[in-house]
Protein backbone atom coordinates (compact mmCIF):
# COMPACT_ATOMS: atom_id res chain seq x y z
CA UNK A 1 0.00 0.00 0.00
CA UNK A 2 2.88 2.34 0.71
CA UNK A 3 4.07 1.90 -2.88
CA UNK A 4 0.55 2.58 -4.13
CA UNK A 5 0.41 5.77 -2.08
CA UNK A 6 3.68 7.04 -3.57
CA UNK A 7 2.51 6.26 -7.12
CA UNK A 8 -0.75 8.14 -6.55
CA UNK A 9 1.03 11.14 -5.01
CA UNK A 10 3.39 11.27 -7.98
CA UNK A 11 0.49 11.16 -10.46
CA UNK A 12 -1.35 13.94 -8.65
CA UNK A 13 1.77 16.09 -8.36
CA UNK A 14 2.40 15.74 -12.10
CA UNK A 15 -1.28 16.37 -12.98
CA UNK A 16 -1.64 13.04 -14.74
CA UNK A 17 -4.85 11.16 -15.42
CA UNK A 18 -5.03 8.58 -12.64
CA UNK A 19 -7.02 5.35 -12.54
CA UNK A 20 -7.17 3.25 -9.38
CA UNK A 21 -9.05 -0.05 -9.21
CA UNK A 22 -9.64 -1.71 -5.86
CA UNK A 23 -11.91 -2.33 -2.92
CA UNK A 24 -12.97 0.91 -1.27
CA UNK A 25 -15.64 2.85 0.57
CA UNK A 26 -16.50 6.50 0.12
CA UNK A 27 -17.63 9.28 2.44
CA UNK A 28 -18.96 12.62 1.25
CA UNK A 29 -19.55 15.80 3.25
CA UNK A 30 -20.55 19.26 2.07
CA UNK A 31 -24.00 20.22 0.78
CA UNK A 32 -25.25 17.06 2.45
CA UNK A 33 -23.53 13.90 3.61
CA UNK A 34 -23.40 10.34 2.33
CA UNK A 35 -21.54 7.07 2.77
CA UNK A 36 -20.97 4.37 0.17
CA UNK A 37 -20.22 1.05 1.77
CA UNK A 38 -17.34 -1.25 0.81
CA UNK A 39 -17.13 -2.59 -2.75
CA UNK A 40 -14.83 -3.05 -5.73
CA UNK A 41 -14.77 0.14 -7.78
CA UNK A 42 -12.89 2.32 -10.25
CA UNK A 43 -11.56 5.69 -9.11
CA UNK A 44 -10.67 8.21 -11.82
CA UNK A 45 -8.89 11.49 -11.13
CA UNK A 46 -8.46 13.65 -14.23
CA UNK A 47 -5.80 16.20 -15.11
CA UNK A 48 -8.18 19.08 -14.31
CA UNK A 49 -8.68 17.90 -10.72
CA UNK A 50 -12.07 16.25 -11.18
CA UNK A 51 -12.83 12.97 -9.42
CA UNK A 52 -15.22 10.14 -10.27
CA UNK A 53 -15.99 6.88 -8.49
CA UNK A 54 -17.61 4.22 -10.68
CA UNK A 55 -19.28 0.96 -9.79
CA UNK A 56 -18.80 -2.12 -11.96
CA UNK A 57 -22.13 -1.38 -13.70
CA UNK A 58 -23.77 1.77 -15.03
CA UNK A 59 -22.37 4.78 -16.84
CA UNK A 60 -22.89 7.43 -14.15
CA UNK A 61 -20.41 7.87 -11.27
CA UNK A 62 -21.76 7.05 -7.82
CA UNK A 63 -19.62 9.85 -6.33
CA UNK A 64 -17.95 12.75 -8.10
CA UNK A 65 -16.31 16.12 -7.63
CA UNK A 66 -15.93 18.85 -10.28
CA UNK A 67 -12.58 20.16 -11.63
CA UNK A 68 -10.26 22.14 -9.38
CA UNK A 69 -10.12 19.85 -6.36
CA UNK A 70 -7.18 19.70 -3.99
CA UNK A 71 -5.99 16.19 -3.11
CA UNK A 72 -4.46 14.59 -0.07
CA UNK A 73 -3.07 11.06 0.03
CA UNK A 74 -2.33 9.36 3.37
CA UNK A 75 -2.04 6.00 5.09
CA UNK A 76 -3.93 4.99 8.23
CA UNK A 77 -2.50 1.63 9.20
CA UNK A 78 -3.06 -0.62 6.18
CA UNK A 79 -5.65 1.70 4.65
CA UNK A 80 -4.92 4.01 1.72
CA UNK A 81 -6.89 7.26 1.92
CA UNK A 82 -7.46 9.75 -0.91
CA UNK A 83 -9.29 12.99 -0.15
CA UNK A 84 -10.64 15.40 -2.76
CA UNK A 85 -11.44 18.83 -1.30
CA UNK A 86 -13.35 21.65 -2.93
CA UNK A 87 -13.03 25.00 -1.20
CA UNK A 88 -16.03 27.00 -2.38
CA UNK A 89 -18.52 25.74 -1.57
CA UNK A 90 -16.73 23.41 0.82
CA UNK A 91 -17.09 19.76 -0.14
CA UNK A 92 -15.00 16.70 0.60
CA UNK A 93 -14.93 13.21 -0.83
CA UNK A 94 -12.90 10.66 1.11
CA UNK A 95 -12.06 7.38 -0.64
CA UNK A 96 -10.61 4.62 1.54
CA UNK A 97 -8.95 1.58 -0.08
CA UNK A 98 -8.15 -1.60 1.79
CA UNK A 99 -7.16 -3.38 -1.43
CA UNK A 100 -5.63 -1.96 -4.60
CA UNK A 101 -5.62 -4.12 -7.73
CA UNK A 102 -4.33 -1.66 -10.32
CA UNK A 103 -2.94 1.87 -10.65
CA UNK A 104 -2.49 3.60 -14.01
CA UNK A 105 -0.88 7.02 -14.49
CA UNK A 106 -1.50 8.43 -17.97
CA UNK A 107 -0.73 11.51 -20.05
CA UNK A 108 -3.63 11.71 -22.46
CA UNK A 109 -3.79 13.80 -25.61
CA UNK A 110 -7.22 14.83 -26.80
CA UNK A 111 -7.57 17.63 -29.33
CA UNK A 112 -10.53 16.18 -31.23
CA UNK A 113 -13.64 18.31 -31.63
CA UNK A 114 -16.87 16.89 -30.22
CA UNK A 115 -19.89 17.19 -32.48
CA UNK A 116 -23.31 16.51 -31.02
CA UNK A 117 -26.27 16.33 -33.37
CA UNK A 118 -29.63 16.91 -31.78
CA UNK A 119 -32.82 14.88 -32.19
CA UNK A 120 -36.15 16.51 -33.07
CA UNK A 121 -37.00 16.45 -29.37
CA UNK A 122 -33.71 18.24 -28.62
CA UNK A 123 -34.47 20.82 -31.31
CA UNK A 124 -37.86 21.38 -29.67
CA UNK A 125 -36.21 21.86 -26.25
CA UNK A 126 -33.68 24.30 -27.75
CA UNK A 127 -36.48 26.39 -29.27
CA UNK A 128 -38.31 26.47 -25.94
CA UNK A 129 -35.06 27.52 -24.22
CA UNK A 130 -34.24 30.20 -26.82
CA UNK A 131 -37.42 31.13 -28.77
CA UNK A 132 -35.50 33.65 -30.88
CA UNK A 133 -34.22 30.66 -32.84
CA UNK A 134 -37.61 30.86 -34.59
CA UNK A 135 -37.65 34.64 -34.91
CA UNK A 136 -37.34 37.71 -32.73
CA UNK A 137 -40.40 38.24 -30.56
CA UNK A 138 -41.67 34.67 -30.80
CA UNK A 139 -43.20 33.43 -27.52
CA UNK A 140 -43.98 29.73 -27.03
CA UNK A 141 -47.32 28.91 -25.39
CA UNK A 142 -47.29 25.11 -25.54
CA UNK A 143 -45.56 22.14 -27.10
CA UNK A 144 -46.87 18.77 -28.26
CA UNK A 145 -50.27 20.47 -28.44
CA UNK A 146 -52.93 17.95 -29.45
CA UNK A 147 -55.18 18.95 -32.31
CA UNK A 148 -57.31 16.71 -34.51
CA UNK A 149 -54.67 15.89 -37.17
CA UNK A 150 -51.95 15.13 -34.57
CA UNK A 151 -49.58 16.99 -32.25
CA UNK A 152 -48.09 20.45 -32.89
CA UNK A 153 -44.36 20.47 -32.02
CA UNK A 154 -44.36 24.06 -30.73
CA UNK A 155 -47.28 26.48 -30.51
CA UNK A 156 -46.91 30.19 -29.77
CA UNK A 157 -47.47 33.81 -30.80
CA UNK A 158 -45.32 36.21 -32.80
CA UNK A 159 -44.59 39.86 -32.02
CA UNK A 160 -47.76 40.92 -33.85
CA UNK A 161 -50.05 38.66 -31.84
CA UNK A 162 -50.53 36.05 -34.56
CA UNK A 163 -50.68 32.40 -33.53
CA UNK A 164 -47.71 30.42 -34.82
CA UNK A 165 -47.68 26.68 -35.49
CA UNK A 166 -44.16 25.22 -35.67
CA UNK A 167 -43.34 21.88 -37.28
CA UNK A 168 -39.80 20.54 -36.67
CA UNK A 169 -37.82 18.17 -38.87
CA UNK A 170 -34.32 17.02 -37.98
CA UNK A 171 -33.39 16.22 -41.57
CA UNK A 172 -34.14 17.77 -44.95
CA UNK A 173 -37.87 18.52 -45.02
CA UNK A 174 -39.88 17.12 -47.92
CA UNK A 175 -43.25 17.97 -49.42
CA UNK A 176 -45.11 15.81 -46.88
CA UNK A 177 -43.72 17.95 -44.03
CA UNK A 178 -45.13 21.07 -45.72
CA UNK A 179 -48.53 19.43 -46.20
CA UNK A 180 -48.53 18.21 -42.58
CA UNK A 181 -47.87 21.75 -41.35
CA UNK A 182 -50.65 23.06 -43.60
CA UNK A 183 -53.11 20.59 -42.02
CA UNK A 184 -52.10 21.75 -38.54
CA UNK A 185 -52.49 25.42 -39.47
CA UNK A 186 -55.97 24.83 -40.91
CA UNK A 187 -56.98 22.90 -37.78
CA UNK A 188 -55.82 25.74 -35.49
CA UNK A 189 -57.61 28.34 -37.66
CA UNK A 190 -60.81 26.48 -36.92
CA UNK A 191 -60.47 26.98 -33.16
CA UNK A 192 -59.02 30.51 -32.79
CA UNK A 193 -60.24 33.92 -33.92
CA UNK A 194 -56.99 35.50 -35.01
CA UNK A 195 -54.49 34.96 -37.86
CA UNK A 196 -52.43 31.78 -37.78
CA UNK A 197 -48.97 31.35 -39.31
CA UNK A 198 -47.10 28.15 -39.98
CA UNK A 199 -43.32 27.81 -39.80
CA UNK A 200 -41.45 24.71 -40.94
CA UNK A 201 -38.15 24.21 -39.12
CA UNK A 202 -35.47 22.00 -40.68
CA UNK A 203 -31.79 22.11 -41.68
CA UNK A 204 -32.84 22.40 -45.35
CA UNK A 205 -35.67 21.83 -47.82
CA UNK A 206 -35.92 19.18 -50.50
CA UNK A 207 -36.14 20.32 -54.11
CA UNK A 208 -39.41 22.05 -54.89
CA UNK A 209 -40.65 22.29 -51.30
CA UNK A 210 -40.15 26.06 -51.11
CA UNK A 211 -42.66 26.44 -53.96
CA UNK A 212 -45.13 24.28 -52.01
CA UNK A 213 -44.65 26.44 -48.90
CA UNK A 214 -45.16 29.61 -50.92
CA UNK A 215 -48.37 28.23 -52.42
CA UNK A 216 -49.67 27.32 -48.95
CA UNK A 217 -48.59 30.68 -47.47
CA UNK A 218 -46.22 28.97 -45.01
CA UNK A 219 -42.78 30.02 -43.85
CA UNK A 220 -39.47 28.18 -43.59
CA UNK A 221 -36.67 28.69 -41.05
CA UNK A 222 -33.38 26.87 -41.53
CA UNK A 223 -32.07 25.52 -38.23
CA UNK A 224 -29.08 23.23 -37.82
CA UNK A 225 -29.48 20.45 -35.20
CA UNK A 226 -25.85 21.09 -34.24
CA UNK A 227 -26.75 24.66 -33.25
CA UNK A 228 -29.64 23.29 -31.15
CA UNK A 229 -27.22 20.96 -29.38
CA UNK A 230 -25.02 23.96 -28.55
CA UNK A 231 -28.05 25.85 -27.20
CA UNK A 232 -28.93 22.92 -24.94
CA UNK A 233 -25.35 22.70 -23.73
CA UNK A 234 -25.36 26.42 -22.85
CA UNK A 235 -28.68 25.96 -21.08
CA UNK A 236 -27.33 23.06 -19.02
CA UNK A 237 -24.19 25.05 -18.13
CA UNK A 238 -26.35 27.97 -16.96
CA UNK A 239 -28.42 25.62 -14.78
CA UNK A 240 -25.24 24.11 -13.34
CA UNK A 241 -23.79 27.56 -12.62
CA UNK A 242 -27.02 28.64 -10.92
CA UNK A 243 -26.99 25.45 -8.82
CA UNK A 244 -23.45 26.12 -7.58
CA UNK A 245 -24.18 29.82 -6.96
CA UNK A 246 -27.14 28.89 -4.75
CA UNK A 247 -24.85 26.60 -2.77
Amino acid sequence: MEKAKESIKEALARHKCLIVVGNCWVEYSGRASSKLESGERILIIKEDGSLLVHRAKGYEPVNWQPPGCLFQTDMEGDLLIIKAIRRKPYERVKVVFDKVYMISMLSLRDTGEFSLYASEEDMQKAILAEPQLIEEGFKPIAYEKKIEPGFVDVYGVDNKGNFVVVEIKRKTAGREAALQLARYVEAVKGIVNRPVRGILIAPSLAKGVQRTLNALNLNFKALDPKKCAQVLKRSEMRKLAEFFEKG
